[in-house]
């Protein structure tokens, strides 16, 4: 990757996730270059749906740029550094080609669909948008397909803690991800909220023990990732937790403010899990030794990860 490529990836990568560029510092440098390669792709496309006005003419546009350089086959160039540098690493790594499909059917849908109604349209839509994410992060890092579960999980609960902490954005966007099967309200304006507060307060700690379940899920991936991959996937999946938390005991703070944590509080956290994973706790590769690991979307997404980050 040139000089400029490089530059340009790094950029789009600190101005769209303060948490997964903040953690991604600490991948070492070979899984870096190419998480910033994955964040890259991954962020442009989002861009084009999530910016008002939507620049549909522009995602297309990316979309059929990318599957037409895809089907002409190694050498084929797009002269568009986000896209090329993305293929070079899909067919370095042995993307699977319907991960990137799933990815760009996600972000489509967010031109067309307004409301999800169900959780299992929730989950399919979360599937593109963040656990392919993560199966790409495992074939970054070679992992075994054993692994690719509970990467699938760390994606998922990610971007659901997102859709709980950006309610408020996704309304101005005329979007909601969150079912509301099973309860009484009838919509997640601030105002439906506050006629109901005990309702919407028992729904939002509902949807995040929710994603606490996942989280754990992919958590317990760690004992496979190596030292230093843990500690940014690790890094990145505690600050998801800090938002988590906050949420558990003011449920209508997502409407007073975006809950994100500084980059001095990422940075501490970092070092922190630095001396915890090298210098303090034990750490074991693989229920039998095998090298490898699940669970990791830190890169943007990392994370884990999602598209969509923070």
């Amino acid at each position: 990757m040139s000089c400029k490529g490089s530059d340009l990836h790094d950029r789009i990568f600190r101005e769209g996730s303060k948490t997964y560029y903040t953690a991604s510092l600490f991948f070492p440098e070979s899984v870096k270059r190419d998480v910033f390669l994955l964040y890259g792709f991954v962020r442009v496309a989002d861009n084009f749906v999530d910016q008002l006005p939507q620049d549909a003419e522009g995602f297309f546009s990316f979309c059929r740029r990318y599957r037409q350089a895809w089907a002409l086959g190694p050498g084929a160039s797009t002269e568009d550094p986000v896209i090329d540098g993305f293929i070079d690493l899909a067919r370095r790594k042995n993307f699977d080609p319907a991960w990137i499909d799933a990815f760009l059917r996600s972000m489509e849908w967010d031109l067309t669909r307004r409301e999800y109604d169900r959780i299992e349209d929730t989950l399919e839509y979360i599937y593109g948008s963040a656990e392919v994410i993560g199966l790409c992060m495992a074939a970054i890092l070679e992992l075994p397909e054993s692994a690719h579960q509970s990467a699938r999980a760390l994606g998922r609960s990610m971007q659901y803690i997102n859709f709980i902490r950006d309610i408020n954005e996704d309304l101005g966007l005329g979007r909601r991800y969150l079912p509301l099967e099973g309860t009484s309200l009838k919509s997640l304006t601030a105002e439906e909220a506050r006629a109901r507060p005990g309702e919407f307060a028992a729904f939002l700690r509902a949807q995040s023990r929710l994603y606490r379940v996942w989280q754990r899920e992919g958590e317990a991936g760690y004992p496979y990732l190596p030292r230093r991959v843990l500690i940014a996937v690790k890094t990145a999946s505690d600050m998801y937790n800090w938002t988590a938390s906050r949420i558990m005991k003011d449920p209508f703070l997502v409407y007073r403010r975006t809950i994100k944590p500084s980059r001095l509080r990422i940075l501490a956290r970092a070092f922190l899990n630095t001396w915890i994973v090298l210098f303090h706790r034990p750490h074991r590769r693989g229920a039998a030794g095998r090298s490898g690991a699940a669970a990791s979307a830190a890169a943007d997404t990392t994370a884990g990860a999602p598209a969509r980050s923070t």
